[in-house]
């Protein structure tokens, strides 16, 4: 079957990653029989355009059927984000002078973990999310939210209410639009001439590094290089003038970005990961190709750890119900048989099944109570956060694991 690229509608070629067929990652399921009988599994394929660099699934899930009123992810269930959020509201305030006259606007705010922290210095704000659950939230924090996908009709929509932006954010959204040109175009609707947008999203470059297949899932329709999205921006009237280097998830960028008339001036930090980006061969298909080649090696070395386990008669838990670690757990075809359970903060996943491994999700309590010998950190990119969090299974003599990119025993 052919493919065309979701940008620019050249043929794709060139195979990045197969990852067979999966569920939806965020698509938790009752534990009842007939549940589990009316999952569905869809192509997971991850195909890179010769011609814009852009890196992306084959298939397109309907969006408003992952993102609605019954969305699982919370943003606010990670302490470490909050202060990442925290962090980035008070560096934007000081550098773009923001202040009451002022206005920020999020894009997919969620549940009003970044606005809050704007609001809450006097700051007008604004948030756009599609999913019902999470806007409600917002608003009992005093999150102003207009519940709805982002593009050129919402912009235009709001720009006809008087709205438009200093300050918008965009955090790990860009890589789940189909419809990415549409998605850009609206910021250069939204901005005020002299406005700035900033997108954070994983960095394709640490992906390839880090073997972090985990991070492909259906929701995640790109994955983004610097080069591509410089590609995507300028034909949609905007222009790139700097980029900071984040250590969230596995490796991010914040790009910072103007209306196409803007004269902010080009940074040093927009040239290096320019320049980091030629010299890793993002431009050359032979980078891709190399990448999918590594993840059986992962798998094997997963799975040949939880054979050993259980060939000890060792229990395995997993923390963290992440949509990284569905993509994980499935890939490597694991089961409830190999891990007994997961637990997560998230009182909407738990009671829930993990999707396609089938395994049972409790809170975190749990684990003190079942005492197992291994915790498996899905989420890896939080591996601190949770370690501090949870250091009592040592009094068992409980030992966390992580997978990616090679198995690690802490």
């Amino acid at each position: 079957m052919s493919h065309s690229c979701r940008f620019c509608s050249s043929p794709l070629e060139t195979v990045v990653a197969d990852l067979g067929a999966t569920p939806w990652s965020n698509s938790f399921l009752e534990p009842t029989e007939e549940a589990v009988a009316r999952e569905k599994a869809f192509p997971l394929k991850v195909m890179v355009c010769s011609e814009c660099l852009l890196v992306q699934t084959t298939e397109t899930v309907p969006a408003d059927e992952i993102f609605n009123a019954d969305y699982h992810y919370l943003s606010s269930f990670s302490t470490s984000w909050l202060d990442h959020a925290r962090r980035y509201a008070e560096k934007m305030t000081e550098r773009f002078g923001l202040d009451g006259t002022s206005r920020a606007v999020e894009v997919a705010s969620n549940d009003g973990y970044l606005l809050q922290y704007f609001a809450a210095n006097g700051i007008p704000v604004l948030g756009v999310e599609p999913a019902g659950n999470a806007a409600k939230i917002a608003e009992s924090r005093n999150v102003p939210t207009h519940v709805a996908f982002f593009g050129r009709d919402t912009a235009n929509e709001l720009v006809g209410r008087g709205i438009r932006a200093d300050l918008t954010a965009a955090n790990n959204v860009l890589a789940h639009v189909p419809d990415i040109a549409d998605f850009v175009g609206g910021f250069a609707i939204l901005l005020k001439p002299d406005g700035v947008a900033t997108f954070e999203f994983p960095h394709l470059l640490r992906l390839i590094e880090g073997i972090q297949f985990d991070t492909i899932y259906h929701e995640h329709y790109s994955y983004l290089s610097l080069v591509a999205v410089e590609r995507i921006f300028e034909a949609n009237d905007l222009k790139v003038f700097d980029v900071e280097e984040l250590p969230t998830h596995g490796g991010s960028l914040r790009v910072f970005a103007q209306p196409a008339t803007g004269t902010r001036a080009a940074t040093e930090g927009l040239a290096k990961v320019r320049a980091d980006e030629a010299k890793a061969g993002l431009a050359d298909m032979e980078a891709y190709v190399a990448f999918g080649k590594r993840i059986a090696a992962v798998c094997e070395g997963f799975r040949a750890f939880l054979e050993k386990a259980k060939s000890e008669g060792k229990r395995v838990a997993a923390y963290g119900a992440a949509a990284k670690g569905n993509t994980f757990l499935n890939v490597c075809g694991v089961t409830s048989a190999d891990i007994d359970f997961i637990v997560d903060r998230n009182d909407l996943k738990q009671g829930k099944l993990s999707p396609g491994s089938h395994i049972p999700i409790y809170e975190p309590a749990r684990l003190e109570a079942a005492k197992p010998d291994y915790v498996v950190i899905l989420p890896w990119n939080l591996t601190d956060e949770i370690v501090d969090a949870h250091a009592y299974i040592r009094s068992w003599g409980g030992r966390f694991v992580v997978a990616i990119p090679e198995v690690r025993v802490i």
